[in-house]
């Protein structure tokens, strides 16, 4: 243990050294990253922050489950209203399934086993991320960012597969709301999901400054290297490195389905004070890039244009 504490402490003097001696390229990309925030991250991830955890507090996740739970249970173990983190964290990216998943535990919707097999696939990039800026931006195709897009489903669905039988079985906690959708108003439920997504929100935003500012200096190693160094590390920051051939679209499909150092921050921020272990999430992600990077193996030659 002393001696991780002085690699680390050893780490982090070496880092501080370099943001002293490159200060103004350290500048220069926190401003990037800030401009990021406030013309991509923040209108696109907030709105859908809020939007989610209003539905939870009136009780989508209850009215969800008696129509999905003859997929959800026998696929994943998971009862139906784990699918309202499934679909949310499809539909909404990064880190909105994982809070959708912490927010259905707390309300004892989901046992603790439940909730931790949840985040091993629920936790997923958006299709405006993967179409739009991936797929018309990069390789210059709808018909491309839809096959990143199909193939992030894919892969996220075969990880829950994988990941099905972890934790075993564990009695389930009755809600201490039944119905939420009945027992919470609308009003005082928009009002806290503004609340609790704003804390969120600033710490979604606080990450992805951070770390596109550590991936200045992996950019620099440059080729297909430097990329992937920066596409481990932040997902965003990957988007210009990336080729329009089927290196780039390897690239795009396995670090879309890893999410980036950035993203596993994120989560951590969004599970905590919930008792979920994070270790699932990061060994799932690690599972769906390797089921994204061989799916888009296989489909490159359909996918790109």
């Amino acid at each position: 243990m002393h001696l991780r504490r002085l690699t680390a402490c050893g780490g982090l003097l070496v880092l501080l050294v370099w943001l002293l001696a490159d200060s103004a390229g350290v500048r220069s990309s926190a401003e990037e990253a800030l401009s990021l925030c406030a013309r991509s991250v923040v209108p696109a991830l907030f709105p859908l922050l809020v939007v989610s955890s209003a539905l939870l507090a009136l009780g989508f996740g209850e009215l969800a489950a008696p129509w999905l739970a003859g997929l959800m249970e026998p696929l994943f173990r998971v009862p139906g209203a784990g699918s309202a983190a499934l679909l949310l964290g499809l539909a909404g990216g990064y880190p909105v399934g994982a809070k959708t998943a912490a927010d259905l535990y707390r309300q004892g919707l989901l046992t603790r086993q439940e909730a931790e097999r949840l985040l091993s696939f629920c936790n997923n990039s958006n299709p405006g991320f993967l179409i739009s800026v991936l797929g018309v931006g990069v390789f210059g195709s709808v018909r491309t960012g839809v096959w990143l897009w199909l193939i992030h489903v894919l892969s996220a669905l075969l990880t829950g597969l994988v990941f099905r039988g972890h934790g075993g079985t564990a009695p389930r906690r009755q809600p201490e709301r039944r119905p939420a959708f009945r027992a919470v108003g609308l009003a005082p439920a928009l009002v806290e999901a503004v609340r609790s997504s704003l804390a969120g929100m600033l710490s979604v935003c606080a990450f992805v400054i951070v770390f596109y500012v550590l991936a200045r200096p992996l950019a620099a190693v440059g080729g297909l290297p430097g990329a992937v160094l920066v596409g481990f590390t932040e997902l965003f920051s990957l988007t210009p490195l990336l080729t329009p051939d089927r290196a780039g679209f390897l690239l795009a499909a396995g670090a879309s389905g890893w999410g980036g150092l950035s993203v596993l921050c994120q989560t951590l921020a969004v599970l905590e004070g919930s008792g979920l272990s994070p270790r699932n999430c990061l060994l799932g992600k690690a599972v769906q890039a390797g089921f994204s990077l061989a799916l888009a193996a296989v489909l490159a030659g359909y996918a790109l244009p």
